[in-house]
């Protein structure tokens, strides 16, 4: 189904007149009043949550986006980044001037060398050498020591996490974050993510989804949303080409679906201990063109630069927003989504037309489209 979104992005004309009475200025009030923050980590959170005009007008739905990108180190992984290091702190894991190790696809990094500096930690992470370019000159312009390895499947010893532990193993005075098995991750989210799309739409919410890599996005988010709303939100994974997690959550099985995505830091070959134990409604399996043709729309139709998994998200929202009977003719369902980073940080990647076009997704952009692209 969701291989089709990509060619659906205009909305047909009676669709637009109808929905557009719905989708003005939602939430005049604001959610909370907001007050002098002390210092970096307190600044992670209470991101806007933004109506999207064109994609609700597409599916006579509200669809409402997270703007993590507006979180101080640039995306929604600063919220386990400071989870991880507060609660290593709690339990006298992590000492005053230590060392905190890392494996990650390099949003979680960012945040945590963000945050070590801020709090005096030293910072050394281990990514895979396919991620973007931005990201790993990020992390060092951070301070971050950097160890870029080969991309090699969880059950080699050789994987990123792998690595990373081995390091703070080997390193008097540091800690290994643990991302992905950590559960302070999806914690964080239970604790702030979900309380604040809770009390921004004033419990006006019908739909959670967005993708996973940790699991605790997702997770934490979705189970706050559940239990606050005694079981009437539903909750809904997007997963990327290459990933077990669609398979897992439809049949059961881990097996993969399709051979692998453009997009970074999402999609599973295994169920993380943040994801274990998730209550879900249903899985979307979204295909790159969709992804990269929705991360041009919000660009063009939403003036929002995204990368693409942040895209994938809302191309799940518009098939949940399809999916979901209206409540009524005069009231949509509101369907959140999450938009996870900005989108210079593949600049040269999701915007250059070589890239694209070894990709075999150039030619899916109109001339409109195309004039975006910087390289």
């Amino acid at each position: 189904m969701l291989s089709r979104v990509a060619s659906t992005l205009r909305p047909a004309a009676s669709a637009a007149v109808t929905a557009q009475r719905t989708v003005r200025r939602c939430y005049v009030e604001p959610a909370w009043r907001d007050t002098v923050r002390v210092g970096l980590p307190d600044a992670v959170g209470k991101t806007p949550l933004i109506l999207l005009q064109s994609l609700s007008n597409l599916t006579g739905q509200k669809i409402l986006a997270k703007a993590e990108w507006m979180n101080p180190g640039g995306s929604v992984k600063d919220r386990a980044a400071l989870a991880l290091i507060r609660d290593a702190e709690a339990k006298g894991a992590l000492k005053p001037g230590g060392t905190v190790v890392e494996g990650t696809a390099g949003n979680t990094g960012i945040g945590l060398a963000h945050v070590c500096n801020a709090l005096g930690y030293k910072c050394v992470i281990f990514m895979p050498n396919t991620q973007s370019q931005e990201k790993i000159d990020t992390l060092r312009l951070l301070g971050a020591t950097v160890h870029a390895v080969p991309a090699v499947p969880f059950d080699n010893p050789d994987n990123y996490n792998h690595q990373a532990k081995r390091f703070a193993d080997s390193l008097p005075g540091a800690f290994w974050t643990n991302q992905f098995d950590n559960t302070a991750n999806r914690d964080a989210h239970y604790h702030t993510t979900g309380p604040e799309i809770w009390e921004q739409t004033r419990g006006n919410v019908d739909a959670f989804v967005c993708a996973t890599g940790t699991g605790g996005t997702l997770a934490g988010t979705g189970r706050f949303l559940k239990e606050k709303s005694q079981g009437r939100v539903q909750v809904f994974l997007a997963d990327p080409p290459g990933s077990v997690l669609h398979n897992y959550v439809t049949k059961g099985q881990l097996e993969r679906t399709g051979t692998g995505s453009i997009t970074e830091g999402i999609g599973q070959g295994r169920v993380t201990k943040n994801f274990e134990g998730t209550t879900l409604d249903g899985s979307f399996h979204i295909e790159d063109a969709a992804s990269i043709k929705m991360v041009y729309h919000l660009l063009q139709h939403e003036g929002i630069c995204v990368g693409a998994s942040s895209a994938l998200n809302m191309c799940a929202a518009v098939a949940v927003a399809k999916a979901l009977p209206r409540k009524s003719d005069t009231t949509p369902n509101v369907v959140v989504s999450v938009l996870c980073d900005h989108g210079q940080r593949y600049q040269a990647r999701l915007f250059n037309k070589a890239w694209l076009q070894s990709k075999g997704l150039y030619d899916i952009l109109t001339p409109e489209e195309r004039r975006f692209i910087v390289g």
